[in-house]
């Protein structure tokens, strides 16, 4: 089974490589797939990757990637197990937000990823992951600000699996401002609750 998710996740691979679907592919370095265990249980969703990102090809490995390593030891858990992707696989210039179009030619890519990874738990990192995915979960009409529903869980049941949604605060907040890592970490241990759980179940 986990040698089919590594295939199929390798072709998306390359499917993002080749992608002329939007502008970002002329002005990127190296697009950003996700990284992670192809058996996750928690999939963390950011927006775009940023400047280091784009010259590395990985995600979260700037100053919001230290921060979430942090977040993630405090749960006893590290990169290597769970997974993290972008809604967008290539860097906006001078990273600005994402923008609707390309928005609609990237996340064929974010769906399939999950298909295959099957995550219990999905984690939309700021506000334009969380607007998508809460959308594409069938929780339009739960949608308030971020600042408002960070940390909540919401249970989505569909044909073939039960899904849990948290929304989380991007880790680059706390490069803004320290105090939001307290925050951070409080929202985390809703994830720790949850694995817990399902441990023990």
């Amino acid at each position: 089974m986990i040698d089919e998710r590594d295939k199929q996740l390798a072709e998306i691979k390359d499917a993002v490589l080749d992608c002329k679907k939007c502008f970002l592919c002329r002005t990127r370095t190296y697009p950003v797939v996700g990284k992670g265990s192809h058996s996750a249980e928690i999939l963390f969703c950011g927006e775009a990757p940023g400047y280091w990102e784009d010259q590395k090809g990985e995600p979260f490995v700037g100053k919001a990637g230290k921060i979430l390593e942090i977040l993630l030891e405090s749960i006893g858990l590290g990169r290597k197990d769970v997974y993290i992707a972008n809604l967008l696989k290539c860097r906006p210039p001078e990273n600005r937000d994402p923008n609707l179009s390309e928005i609609k030619a990237c996340t064929p890519y974010l769906e399939k990823q999950i298909d295959i990874i099957k995550p219990k738990v999905i984690c939309p990192l700021g506000r334009f992951s969380m607007n998508f995915l809460m959308e594409k979960f069938g929780l339009k009409d739960k949608i308030e600000p971020i600042g408002k529903i960070h940390g909540q869980l919401f249970e989505v049941n569909s044909l073939f699996q039960q899904t849990k949604l948290v929304p989380l605060y991007h880790p680059a907040v706390a490069t803004y401002n320290p105090n939001m890592t307290t925050v951070l970490k409080k929202d985390f241990q809703i994830l720790k609750q949850i694995i817990d759980n399902n441990q023990h179940n």
